[in-house]
């Protein structure tokens, strides 16, 4: 995933915010109850998942699982 960040007087770059990831959220959709927690969580707005595993700890039916990539 690549993500163009502001860097002040040298313009624009891209940042691939993923590239370390080693993990991915999985969501069993028998336990969600779609209550947006991990969507609020997310630092990135879930759009650019960096695999930090944030949603899986606050889902308060621990219906987010981390897998490996």
């Amino acid at each position: 995933s690549k993500f163009v960040t502001p860097l002040g007087d040298d313009g624009m770059y891209i940042l691939d915010i993923a590239a370390w990831r080693t993990e991915r959220p999985v969501i069993d959709k028998q336990l969600c109850i779609n209550c947006g927690l991990c969507m609020g969580y997310c630092p990135v707005n879930s759009i650019y998942c960096k695999g930090c595993g944030i949603c899986s700890v606050e889902c308060p039916k621990k219906a987010v699982s981390m897998v490996p990539e």
